[in-house]
């Protein structure tokens, strides 16, 4: 059984990596933060094939702790592997900021011209991954990401700032980050065939293959959108992978209490009917549901198409190809659901059959425009 040390554990990053990292059977994870005493840390360390070194500081206080959260606690690693004669290959998680003359940034370079000369000096691979801006689940608002922030505020009404929304940004999504890392651990200790490790010009620097490139007013904008989208019922277009990563952000921070929305129930004599979800893309999903002996449709569309699904309940949907008179019936039923396409130029007609409630599952692939409905009144 191999064994893996991830440092600093229980923050964003090395959340995500946990979940990753118990995919894999037959391996033991050791976990260091913040509750663990420092004393820990070389017992962790005399076990470990392969460490995650995620610890670090981000905005402290007190700009001094840069130095003991960062530069401070590599040195600690390195120096307790070589006193002890261990030469674990080490992934760890540094930052563009690193190349910055900032009190961050110099400590990030630190810890990496530390790593380096363990290599140099062991033998032992190092993985230094200068990450861009980690985005995804678990993130913290106001502290390390600005996608968090955002998507924090935005979903709770709250304003948001935006110093120059012409501001550039580099984005990684946290999966992509975690993919690169397991990718490592596939490679150099299980042997599967994990991703990669995609190495940098510079020797021991190595990069995560996907990263994302948008200004800051371009990224309040994808956000709102994704707001309003959730409080109409639509999706964005999620072909953009981008748009993906960014829709799953924001839903994670939503508020506990705002996972559910009410549907817009629309009742008459003959059942209920719902919007469920709509796209411009993909067009749009309904239910309903329908009263005992109940006849819907009795229309027809010109371009239109729709698929019915009976999900309880049984029925039978017949259709009538307007020139001619051959009516064709289907009986469906909702203890074998099956999907009935409806073409264009038929006109058609659900009756339910059961003795009590029908519910149905309807796809139209446009969003309905009342001022141009595509539906038109015709007998079958």
């Amino acid at each position: 059984m191999k064994t893996v040390l991830v440092t600093g554990a229980d923050g964003f990053m090395g959340r995500n990596l946990k979940l990753g990292l118990e995919q894999y059977e037959d391996l033991k994870i050791i976990t260091f933060s913040r509750k663990n005493k420092p004393e820990e840390l070389e017992g962790y360390l005399q076990q470990a094939d392969l460490v995650y070194h995620l610890a670090g500081i981000n905005r402290p206080e007190n700009p001094e702790e840069f130095e003991t959260g960062n530069a401070g606690l590599t040195e600690t690693i390195v120096d307790i592997l070589g006193k002890n004669n261990l030469k674990p290959d080490i992934v760890f998680s540094s930052s563009i900021q690193a190349l910055k003359d900032n009190p961050y940034g110099k400590s990030k370079k630190q810890a990496e011209d530390t790593l380096l000369k363990y290599r140099e000096e062991s033998g032992a691979q190092v993985y230094i991954y200068r990450l861009p801006n980690v985005f995804g689940k678990w993130s913290r608002p106001n502290y390390n990401s600005v996608v968090a922030t955002f998507c924090y505020n935005i979903c709770r009404g709250l304003p948001i700032t935006i110093s120059d929304p012409n501001n550039q940004l580099e984005l990684v999504y946290i999966d992509d980050v975690v993919k690169a890392f397991t990718g490592i651990l596939s490679e150099k200790l299980i042997g599967g065939e994990g991703a990669p490790a995609v190495k940098a010009a510079e020797e021991g620097f190595f990069t995560v293959p996907r990263t994302f490139c948008l200004t800051l007013g371009e990224l309040a904008q994808q956000l709102y959108h994704i707001r309003d989208n959730r409080e109409k019922l639509t999706v964005p277009d999620f072909s953009h992978d981008l748009t993906r990563c960014l829709y799953a952000t924001y839903l994670s921070f939503l508020d506990k209490k705002d996972f559910s929305r009410a549907l817009d129930l629309k009742t008459d004599q003959r059942g209920s009917l719902a919007e469920v979800v709509k796209s411009e893309s993909f067009g749009q999903i309904f239910v309903s549901s329908s009263h005992e002996g109940v006849m819907r449709g009795n229309h027809y569309h010109h371009t239109k198409v729709e698929k019915f699904c009976v999900i309880k309940g049984e029925a039978v949907i017949k259709f009538r190809k307007l020139d001619e008179e051959e009516v064709l019936s289907y009986e469906v039923s909702g203890d074998k659901p099956e999907v009935v396409d409806i073409p264009p130029g038929y006109t058609h007609a659900i009756e339910n059959l059961t003795r009590g409630e029908m519910i149905v599952l309807f796809w139209a692939n446009q969003i309905f425009d009342p001022e141009n409905p595509d539906t038109y009144y015709c007998e079958v």
